[in-house]
């Protein structure tokens, strides 16, 4: 996962790990899969620090940023196949086509992901 810090000369950022597709904010305060994220369209989820002090997904519900993470749009692999349900004898234009196209998502893979850590008030 590639890590950006706002500003790059900060001192105090959230602590958090990255174990397998789990990302782990302040040692168990915020934890989740970040795969179960992925769409079809990128994904931001913005992490912020509500008036308790805890951690919340969205910037609705919190009252100042500490990170973000960033999901890019799901890839595919695309391959052209026989269409099984091909019908040479049927009306013109009734049969389908010859050929489909089907397409298999990319396994996810972390390294294409983006985590934005804000720096911190002390």
């Amino acid at each position: 996962m590639k890590v950006v810090h706002l500003p790059e000369d900060g001192k105090n950022f959230i602590p958090y790990d990255i174990a397998g597709k789990n990302i782990d904010f302040n040692d168990g305060d915020l934890m989740f899969n970040v795969s179960k994220k992925e769409r079809d369209y990128e994904v931001i989820i913005d992490i912020c620090e509500d008036y308790t002090g805890g951690l919340v997904m969205g910037a609705d519900s919190g009252d100042r940023y500490v990170a973000q993470v960033v999901i890019p749009a799901r890839e595919y692999t695309e391959t052209e196949i026989d269409n099984p349900d091909y019908n040479p004898d049927a009306e013109s234009g009734m049969g389908g086509s010859e050929k489909i196209t089907q397409r298999e998502p990319v396994p996810f893979s972390m390294d294409r992901c983006e985590l934005r850590l804000w720096e911190m008030e002390v």
